[in-house]
């Protein structure tokens, strides 16, 4: 069993690593292995949906997000985590992950999702949401904590001295990793839920 946490700070050990770290802890505890990848430093070009990916199987853009998907379709679980740009997503992780949900034509149903998001002090309430959107429209179950899942502080030692923050993120892991097991355990009894062809409604005629 895999996890997949991305970085999408700019800062390779920064606050948002540091509360990814919490969570790959808990999970390795937990027997899921966990991998963290940095993707926020890069120079990642937003989508341009030319379509290319649905003829090719990967994205027109050769870059990291292709280097990415491969590691995605083979993960039981994927924990993305961002800062706060302007209450939003940075957009360096915007961009990533718009193309690596749009190009990955893998069915992505009950692979476990989690956000996480990083502020010295507000914004994280829509960071949060706005996250957990490529989940919501993937068939990925999301995995809660026992509060939202964010930290807050300036500096990774910030983060650190935000008690209630830090224990989100663990029991974060732990939550995780408990639903892996057991859609692991269930998908090897019955296999994925049945799946349909997907209909588009368009309103305007």
């Amino acid at each position: 069993m895999k996890a997949l946490l991305i970085n999408g700070s700019p800062n390779a050990k920064g606050c948002t690593f540091t509360a990814l770290s919490l969570v790959a802890e808990e999970l390795q505890k937990n027997g899921v292995e966990a991998e963290i990848v940095h993707v926020g430093h890069k120079n990642i070009h937003g989508c341009i949906a030319c379509g290319k990916c649905s003829e090719t199987g990967k994205c027109v853009f050769n870059d990291i997000v292709n280097e990415v998907a491969p590691k995605f379709e083979q993960a039981d679980a994927l924990i993305i985590g961002s800062p706060v740009y302007y209450a939003g997503i940075a957009g360096t992780m915007k961009s990533f992950l718009d193309r690596l949900f749009f190009s990955t034509h893998f069915r992505k149903c009950m692979k476990v999702g989690a956000a996480v998001c990083s502020a010295r002090r507000s914004g994280t309430t829509a960071t949060f949401d706005q996250l957990n959107k490529y989940f919501t429209i993937s068939e990925m179950p999301i995995a809660a904590s026992q509060y939202w899942n964010m930290v807050h502080g300036f500096t990774s030692e910030d983060v650190m001295q935000d008690a209630e923050g830090c224990q989100v993120m663990r029991v974060l892991g732990r939550n995780v990793a408990f639903l892996v097991r057991a859609i692991t355990a269930e998908r090897e009894r019955n296999g994925l839920p049945e799946k349909e062809v997907t209909r588009y409604t368009n309103f305007i005629r």
